[in-house]
């Protein structure tokens, strides 16, 4: 039981570690969802065994009408969509912050397919009585703004439509590599998606069962990168990693050449190398790969670099709001962050005197414990609730005491 507060102090020298990833949970995740819909009698190999995956395999296995799924954003979309069209009377809920994470904009959509579920608390918001039966299907419009994950959940559901799905993506798209992840996932499951000028289509199909190996998690991978970053020498080997990969957090490797570290694609993973080599000012927009926008925030901060995201808006609905959070805990360490317009997050350099003693606290989200960890390679710090990296990373703290922390 890891206690309610960790306390780094990092003294990394040059590196020369190798890092064993845990599979992706976004791919576990999904691949949980299309076994189950293709009744498949085979296991998934590699699936991740942090939270969200854990409670979504549990849901999918038991016998029971209510299914408690604690902080896990993902289940709750999934699960919603899988139950509406799955025959029966259930009741998903959540923990006090998924009771303030609104489902209303998948509900809606759901509802109008012919699916029928009400609030049991507050209206738009968990938790939620789902009435499953068949779905009619159809034509729905929805706000590709807001998140990928309603649209993947509609999707991975649309072959058991009796008119099939067409999805009309309105506004600004985003995370639209979560999208195709899903759809490349549901053609290895044989079911056919058009994909095109925003626009999805699915007609009535049936899934296969097959054999299925999960990749590791890049998104995992991004908190190696920063830590080479921050130690500016060394090389990290990261197992388990793909070049072609589904995750669009892959673009990882590429954006952080910017903050001095290069990537080698190897057999068993891909080996990461310091360069030494940092941009003067980081620019990007984010509105593909935004759960990397805390890891490159306190990067650059780190390495005094000032940068200017794009396409962050939709942070502020993830498992806290991360603008509100990372905005906070920087100012502990000294610098000032700015929100120029609404989906933009930056820092000019400012600075302001940092707390004496540095506590950060985690907002019950798993990535504000990993991306301000390596902080702790700069000045002493305390995270609270560590326990939260158990969502997507439950290793992380035992991976981390290879950098050698002091006693």
């Amino acid at each position: 039981m890891i206690s309610k507060k960790i306390q780094l102090n990092i003294k990394a020298e040059s590196l020369n570690i190798s890092i064993n990833l845990p599979a992706s949970k976004s791919i576990s995740n999904r691949a949980l969802i299309l076994n189950a819909l293709a009744y498949s009698p085979y296991d998934i190999q590699n699936l991740s065994d942090c939270d969200d995956t854990q409670v979504t395999m549990k849901a999918l296995d038991s016998n029971d009408r209510t299914f408690d799924i604690g902080a896990a954003g993902t289940s709750m979309r999934f699960l919603t969509a899988f139950l509406s069209k799955t025959v029966g009377e259930w009741v998903i809920t959540g923990s006090e912050r998924m009771k303030q994470r609104p489902v209303k904009l998948l509900v809606d959509a759901l509802n109008s397919l012919g699916a029928r579920i009400e609030y049991l608390e507050k209206e738009g918001f968990p938790p939620l009585r789902i009435f499953g039966s068949v779905l009619k299907g159809g034509e729905i419009r929805v706000n590709g703004g807001v998140s990928s994950q309603y649209i993947s959940a509609l999707m991975m559901i649309a072959p058991f439509m009796q008119n099939g799905l067409k999805i009309i993506l309105e506004g600004n798209v985003i995370s639209v590599p979560y999208i195709r992840m899903t759809i490349s996932m549901m053609k290895e499951y044989c079911v056919k998606v058009n994909f095109e000028n925003n626009v999805i289509e699915i007609e009535p199909q049936t899934y296969q069962p097959i054999k299925y190996k999960v990749e590791s998690d890049w998104s995992a991978a991004s908190y190696w990168y920063e830590i080479l970053s921050i130690a500016g020498k060394g090389q990290i080997f990261l197992s388990g990693l793909n070049q072609n990969s589904y995750q669009g957090d892959s673009k990882v490797a590429e954006l952080f050449m910017q903050l001095g570290v290069k990537t080698e694609y190897q057999k068993e993973g891909v080996l990461l190398t310091s360069t030494g080599n940092y941009t003067g000012k980081f620019e990007y927009d984010f509105v593909n790969q935004p759960d990397l926008a805390q890891t490159f925030a306190v990067t650059c901060c780190l390495k005094n670099i000032p940068f200017h995201f794009n396409g962050v808006e939709s942070l502020k609905i993830k498992e806290t709001n991360r603008i509100a959070a990372l905005t906070n805990e920087l100012h502990k360490l000294g610098y000032i962050l700015n929100e120029p317009v609404e989906g933009q997050l930056a820092w000019n350099g400012e600075r302001c005197e940092p707390a004496k003693e540095i506590s950060i606290a985690t907002y019950e989200d798993h990535r504000m414990a990993m991306a301000f960890a390596p902080t702790a390679m700069v000045t002493p710090i305390t995270i609270e609730h560590p326990e939260v990296v158990s969502k997507s990373y439950p290793n992380f703290w035992e991976d981390l005491e290879q950098l050698t922390p002091s006693p």
